[in-house]
């Protein structure tokens, strides 16, 4: 199977807080906050949700494609992912715009806070997706600019090819109107558990509003696994894979999802393959960086399917 997989490119700038970030809001001052937070640890990883999914997927042994908007400054980042297997040929290079940064703080707890700054990304809605990926047989899209979601959601449609809903992260920017042309018509729609509230109430869909659009919603739980949803269906529920240490959350959605997909490759259902992304999470969990965890196809052998 042929999969593109669009949205942001980013560099990840990662910290650490040794205290609870919750017990520095103060519940009488929380109209006027004005924090700084010493952090113990800097970490700086390559990441964005587009390229830790395909770089998910190079490591199960999938030659996915690419599909987002980056600086010149991507140069060795796009070399490393091409030698792990990722087609980086649907990636737009911008001239005067660097790549994506996403910073990041992550108290003990698990608590983050986060800024995202697009830079190139902004340019992703010039990607005439059908010409990068027409052959693609699955295409998921990702966060990214929002116009350029929407434009590769609609080409989707116009090409007939069968496309996943990711918006996570964009959802708390987008209006219902943009949230349900995204969702609609949708072969999977992936959100976490927050984002799954979140979307029911900007749409002002019902649960089975949404599933009579989508074929399949995956919604992650955190430590409590996902959950599959399909009309007509009761719910199945999947519970996560112990991890071998619990290190750095980032990413470990993203990998969540390339361990799904693959398995969809492989003609697996969506119970089977909810277990085959969390045992790859579970990886991530245990690394620190969204790139980092090392998986090959045998992970997913070892995934029982049943």
């Amino acid at each position: 199977m042929r999969i593109a997989v669009t949205g942001s490119i980013a560099t990840d700038h990662l910290m650490t807080f040794p205290a609870r970030i919750t017990d520095q809001l103060l519940a009488d001052r929380l109209d006027q906050v004005s924090l700084s937070f010493l952090v113990d640890t800097l970490e700086v990883h390559e990441g964005g949700v587009a390229a830790n999914i395909a770089y998910g997927l190079a490591r199960l042994g999938h030659r996915p494609l690419l599909v987002g908007a980056v600086g010149a400054d991507f140069a060795a980042y796009g070399a490393r992912l091409a030698a792990l297997g990722v087609d980086t040929g649907g990636v737009l290079v911008s001239r005067t715009r660097h790549t994506a940064r996403f910073l990041c703080t992550t108290d003990p707890d698990g608590n983050q806070l986060a800024s995202f700054y697009p830079g190139a990304m902004t340019e992703a809605a010039t990607i005439d997706l059908a010409e990068v990926a027409g052959d693609a047989d699955l295409v998921l899209v990702g966060a990214d600019d929002p116009s350029a979601m929407l434009r590769h959601t609609r080409a989707c449609r116009g090409a007939g090819i069968r496309f996943m809903a990711d918006p996570s992260q964009q959802l708390a920017r987008l209006g219902g109107t943009v949230i349900r042309e995204l969702v609609e018509g949708a072969d999977h729609l992936f959100t976490n558990e927050y984002e799954h509230a979140l979307l029911l109430e900007k749409t002002g869909w019902s649960r089975s509003e949404v599933l009579e659009r989508v074929g399949t919603w995956v919604t992650t739980l955190g430590e409590k696994g996902s959950r599959v949803d399909r009309a007509g269906e009761p719910p199945v529920e999947v519970a996560a894979a112990p991890a071998a240490a619990v290190v750095d959350p980032t990413g470990v959605g993203d990998a969540f999802r390339a361990g799904y997909l693959a398995s969809l490759a492989a003609g697996l259902g969506p119970a089977g393959c909810a277990r085959a992304g969390s045992a790859v999470a579970s990886l991530a969990l245990a690394a620190v960086g969204p790139q980092s965890y090392d998986a090959g196809p045998e992970t997913l052998r070892a995934v029982p399917h049943a």
